[in-house]
């Protein structure tokens, strides 16, 4: 057996690792097993930290908006809450860029959440809501009525069978009324004259031979 040399394979490996690892610090970029150890902590707390990453702008988003409502005299929880039942779509993120770009828009959407806690604005979200149902039934009955006819297409093929069989049947008493049948049997009778003939020679030459032999015992 020949021997199995892995160095390249190794070096190999050992470069993808360290240039994974460049920039740690001390020997955490240096050294092979260090780096490896680091690079799969790394691993783990990258994973951790691109969930809560969306945890922490969340919170930035809500004191930002908090900070641009205690301005115009609201809270943060009834100024989120004016807006849901005003039916104000707008999300944390761009409620906290027109705090900081566009404070007047800001203080119009106060007024707006004002209204709604008032009763004055309500949301229409569940008219909206229903004709969106209603679409989505159309489409599933559209879907249905497609899969029907795609079956009864697959069944109408199975029932021209019998036509075929019909058809064969026919070409079959055809032929059998054809006249070139009917010779068939004069050449089986033919056969049988032959083999008569046979026979007839066969006897004459047994009765040849027998008088030779009743020579042989005088």
């Amino acid at each position: 057996m020949a021997r199995v040399k892995n160095s390249v394979t190794t070096k190999a490996r050992h470069k993808k690792v360290l240039k994974a690892a460049k920039g740690y610090f001390g020997s955490k970029h240096r050294l092979y097993k260090s780096a490896k150890e680091q690079l799969m902590h790394s691993g783990q707390y990258a994973f951790r930290d691109r969930r809560q990453k969306k945890r922490d702008m969340r919170s930035l988003w809500i004191t930002r908006i908090n900070a641009a409502c205690r301005e115009n005299e609201i809270s943060y929880s009834k100024f989120i809450d004016g807006l849901n039942k005003a039916g104000v779509e707008v999300n944390r993120k761009m409620l906290s860029e027109l705090a900081i770009a566009d404070p007047k828009a800001f203080t119009a959407l106060v007024k707006k959440a004002n209204e709604g806690l008032d009763g004055k604005a309500k949301a229409a979200k569940k008219e909206v809501k229903s004709e969106v149902v209603v679409v989505k039934g159309k489409a599933k009955a559209e879907k249905e009525e497609k899969k029907v006819e795609a079956k009864e297409e697959k069944k109408a093929p199975a029932k021209k069978a019998p036509a075929k069989k019909e058809t064969a049947k026919k070409e079959e008493a055809k032929e059998e009324k054809k006249p070139a049948a009917k010779k068939a049997p004069a050449k089986k009778a033919a056969a049988p004259k032959k083999e008569t003939a046979k026979k007839e020679t066969v006897k004459k030459t047994t009765t040849a031979k027998k008088p030779a032999a009743k020579k042989a015992t005088k």
